[in-house]
């Protein structure tokens, strides 16, 4: 189930999408996230598919490593799917006892799984095409203006990357415990909830001296690097905003006028 998880992992490739600056990926992502939850309708869902199309086959990204990425929280989008389906009030459809399912329910869970759907394929090619550096450079640039306020611009960023650096990593430790403790004799899926909670100690205990470990091996070597936060800091490439930065800055800028002009018309 971990070996799936896409999230923080970065796929080395050739593309265009590979080479834009970090800064228009990272706005162009929170922008995205923003445009799936004003879609209400199929000629929406339909604009925003064709564009992550794009970009996939623009990222050179397989398709089937970007889809992947959807098993881990497969279970999310059912429980959402669930929630919308018996809470949303409505024409009733349906009923087993006190449930009851409403033609409003169905199309906002089903809406809902869509939105989710799309918003982790999406977000989740910021990191497969983006290095760490070149994320902890653009989040830093721009949260820049905010160091005005007194706040930690480039060791929030350094923080932020870290922690998304660090997901594979540890769902990696935790597949390598489970395999390890069950074959000690560990039950991990039978019993109740309370049984299964009783029985996730022996995975989190070496879980969590595993983190603190890893966390102090990369302090050490932070410090032995010499590393003083960015005070004075330099870098080998400096981001420029080119012409391919704008080529698809142009491509998105088309697509949020078309989900706009639908919002509005329709």
């Amino acid at each position: 189930m971990f070996k799936n998880l896409t999230i923080g992992q970065h796929y080395p490739v050739e593309s265009p999408v590979h080479h834009l600056d970090p800064r228009v990926k990272i706005l162009m992502t929170i922008i995205f996230i923003i445009s799936v939850f004003f879609i209400e309708r199929l000629t929406g869902i339909l604009i925003v598919l064709a564009f992550l199309t794009i970009a996939i086959t623009a990222s050179k990204v397989p398709v089937k490593f970007v889809i992947k990425g959807l098993r881990p929280i497969l279970m999310i989008i059912i429980i959402t799917f669930i929630i919308n389906l018996l809470m949303t009030p409505g024409n009733v459809i349906f009923r087993i006892g006190f449930l009851s399912i409403t033609e409003e329910g169905l199309r906002q869970a089903g809406f809902m799984a869509v939105r989710l759907t799309l918003l982790i394929m999406g977000t989740s090619l910021l990191t497969l095409t983006t290095s760490p550096i070149l994320l902890t450079d653009g989040i830093e640039s721009l949260l820049k203006p905010f160091k005005k306020f007194g706040l930690p611009a480039h060791e929030l960023a350094m923080m932020m990357t870290i922690a998304l650096r660090f997901i594979p990593t540890l769902m990696e430790e935790t597949e390598k415990i489970m395999k390890a403790q069950k074959s000690r004799g560990a039950d991990f899926e039978s019993g109740n909830i309370v049984s299964r909670a009783k029985n996730l100690v022996p995975l989190l205990v070496p879980l969590f001296i595993s983190a603190f470990r890893r966390a102090d091996e990369l302090a050490m070597a932070m410090e032995a690097r010499c590393y003083r936060g960015g005070d004075n800091r330099t870098r080998m490439r400096q981001m420029v905003i080119g012409k391919v930065d704008y080529a698809a800055i142009a491509v998105f800028s088309v697509y949020m006028v078309a989900i706009v002009l639908f919002r509005i018309l329709w």
